[in-house]
């Protein structure tokens, strides 16, 4: 599965009319503080049950990003060929200017401080963007920091007479919640739907590197991405990301990033710009009802540690092959996805409270998550087919599946970024892949590598893996 556009899922039928009209009768009876503000009990003969109460201080802190990119375009076709250039030695030019837009959701946070949560994909590579407020007004956004990983951007606006949306608590979310998305759709101006907690912790979308879903069958449609998901108390509880539409049909699933999770990614914007992730050392896999019975365990869900790297603080701490995971900082660990997101998230020299399984015996161990060990290199240094590309070879921070990466602490060659107009560009690779072999020989340094291209000139067969897939590039 791989996320999709945007698409409209919108759907209404009486009955939805009924659960309101339930839900306001058993809101009726609740204090301001404990609904925010309540709904109509009567209902034969009276004024139907309405939402209206609790959305209106919400909808002012949800703001329309409207983005423009500017992207070059060769007057002559042919000096779009990266290679057609180099053969010919022709220099890098500019080109024709071309402005690309686009338009999204994003909610303001801090009022104080001009804060607005939105997505990474919202306003990626954007020259310009423009936040326009619920009274009309239209301001130009400073880009703080993006996260890829998780796909969340933190902007910030110069503005009076800001309303925010105060954060709720996504942990303490049940299937069955009612919920409302608004957005931005289709540059229409704010529009308001509403539906359920579906599921919770949807993870192995393939949509992006940390996954722990809220998914629901409010309607999330074009340009709701960046919105806000929020409770009957009027609090923000997910960033709308995506939804499920395969072959363009309506299906009715929605997925919003957890607001806990969007939290902790925009505090470390905030204060660095980016995002810190350190390693704990370990490969994991899940634990499955016959791993459970081999290990004679009583519990049926965790991650089972299949390889501690040497020196690692995961080693340090005395973690162990064969330990099975089953809570970290007091949360559940269901499986090694969710390892990966508690690791992925938390901050480099933070502590992590593991709880696990040795022996039968329930144990407590404390690990401090290190800084990865990085190295860095411009791709023309290495070969001249690799031109515009930003290697690094970073220590592998812990891996989802143990049998995947084997013993080793680097797996393969990451690809930081690639410039659009650039060798590299044009024989497919992209940011955020990684190299794991050439002409079917594993790379783990740049001496690999580069030994490898120098011996072969002409055809090249590189594998590399992209989100959760792996796919072979043929360069000629």
């Amino acid at each position: 599965m791989k996320r999709q556009d945007i698409h409209n899922i919108g759907r209404r039928t009486p009955a939805w009319l009924v659960g309101v009209a339930t839900l306001g009768f058993m809101l009726g009876g609740l204090s301001d503080g404990q609904a925010g503000s309540a709904l109509p009990a009567a209902i034969n003969g009276q004024t139907l049950p309405t939402l209206a109460d609790i959305l209106e201080p919400v909808i002012p802190a949800v703001v329309n990003i409207a983005t423009t990119t500017r992207i070059q375009v060769p007057d002559n076709p042919l000096l779009s060929d990266p290679f057609f250039r180099q053969f010919f030695h022709f220099p890098n030019q500019p080109g024709r200017a071309r402005e690309q837009k686009s338009l999204g959701t994003g909610v303001v946070v801090d009022a104080q401080k001009g804060i607005i949560l939105t997505n990474q994909h919202v306003i990626d590579k954007a020259d310009q963007i423009t936040v326009t407020l619920r009274d009309g007004r239209s301001i130009q956004a400073r880009r703080i920091g993006v996260d890829v990983a998780t796909d969340i951007a933190v902007i910030q606006v110069q503005a009076k007479n800001l309303k925010d949306l105060p954060l709720g608590d996504s942990d303490a979310l049940r299937v069955g919640d009612f919920v409302v998305a608004i957005g931005n759709p289709f540059g229409l101006g704010q529009t308001v739907t509403s539906g359920i907690v579906s599921a919770l912790g949807r993870k192995g979308l393939g949509l992006k590197g940390y996954e722990d879903f809220i998914q629901t069958d409010a309607s999330i449609n074009p340009g709701n991405s960046g919105g806000a998901l929020v409770n009957l108390r009027g609090e923000l509880i997910g960033i709308n990301t995506a939804i499920l539409a395969r072959g363009g049909g309506t299906v009715g699933i929605g997925f919003a990033i957890p607001v806990n999770m969007a939290r902790r990614i925009m505090e470390q914007l905030l204060q660095y710009g980016e995002v810190r992730r350190g390693v704990l050392g370990i490969q994991s896999q899940d634990l499955t009802a016959e791993l459970a019975e081999a290990f004679a365990l009583s519990v049926k869900e965790g991650a089972v540690i299949a390889l501690v790297v040497p020196g690692s603080p995961a080693e340090k701490a005395g973690l162990q092959r064969g330990d099975v995971i089953i809570q970290a900082n007091g949360h559940p660990i269901h499986g090694m996805a969710d390892l990966h997101n508690t690791v992925g998230l938390a901050r480099t020299g933070e502590r992590i409270d593991l709880d696990l399984i040795r022996d039968g015996a329930v144990k407590r161990v404390k690990v401090v998550i290190a800084e990865p060990e990085r190295e860095q290199m411009q791709g023309e240094q290495i070969d001249s087919r690799l031109q515009g590309a930003l290697l690094e070879i970073t220590e592998n921070a812990e891996s989802e599946n143990a049998e995947s990466a084997k013993a080793k602490k680097i797996e393969g060659i990451h690809v930081v970024s690639v410039e659009p107009d650039s060798v590299a560009w044009a024989i497919k690779l992209r940011a955020d892949d990684r190299i794991l072999s050439v002409n079917r020989k594993v790379v783990t340094s740049f001496r690999d590598l580069k030994a490898i291209l120098q011996r072969v000139k002409n055809k090249l067969l590189i594998n590399i893996r992209r989100g959760n897939e792996n796919l072979f590039i043929l360069v000629r």
